[in-house]
């Protein structure tokens, strides 16, 4: 399963960049929070997913540079400075700021979860930390989510030049739903699912109690 794995995250990461979105993107917000979405919550897991694990598992070799929790907090600060509005006009309306924010979801998306799934040494503590990193991602994608969906004016003006204020508006209330459902979601899930493998080794670990006999 790994290789077909690795080959869906490749697929999906080449039908982000390769395919209408970048275009589409430089109009409409939503369009944009699709690729964001595309290449860190799907493409990302289902690449981590075919190296955890396999024989180029990278957390074999450097089990401390990958680490869950510092591997979080690079993402964090990555997702949260892109979408500031200096550096989001740059990726929407420049080839090299697409390229680079792109380029720096992807990479930061992919060190996480391959960080938090990898089978290196201390496979424990390496699901545990998993568990805390995943859904520390999940609250601040929420977090954000929520503030673009929710907000009451447009925060980016690079829509569409048709577009009235309200319908811009409403894209930029469509991307952060987007990344509130499909971010929430996927690093939600990946930590419930490492939770459920801590909490299973555990019970495995359990000695099992001793029975009276009877005589």
């Amino acid at each position: 399963m790994r290789p077909a794995l690795l080959a869906l995250g490749l697929i999906a990461v080449a039908g982000m960049w390769l395919g209408p979105l970048p275009s589409l993107a430089r109009q409409y917000f939503a369009a944009h929070m699709v690729m964001h979405m595309g290449v860190v919550a799907i493409a990302a897991p289902l690449v981590a997913l075919g190296l955890a694990g396999g024989a180029i598992d990278p957390t074999v070799r450097w089990p401390r540079l990958f680490s869950a929790i510092p591997a979080a907090m690079l993402e964090l600060v990555i997702v949260w400075a892109w979408h500031t509005p200096a550096l989001h006009h740059a990726a929407r309306t420049t080839t090299l700021g697409l390229v680079c924010e792109q380029g720096l979801f992807f990479l930061a998306g992919a060190f996480l979860w391959i960080s938090a799934l990898g089978s290196g040494r201390d496979r424990a503590q390496r699901l545990t930390t998993g568990v805390t990193a995943l859904l520390l991602t999940t609250a601040h994608m929420t977090l954000l989510g929520a503030l673009l969906a929710l907000s009451s004016r447009a925060l980016y003006d690079h829509s569409a030049s048709h577009m009235s204020m309200a319908a811009r508006l409403d894209d930029q209330h469509l991307g952060g739903a987007i990344m509130l459902v499909v971010g929430g979601v996927s690093y939600l899930a990946g930590g419930l699912w490492l939770a459920a493998q801590v909490l299973h080794g555990r019970i495995r670990e359990r000695p099992t109690p001793a029975r009276w006999s009877r005589t």
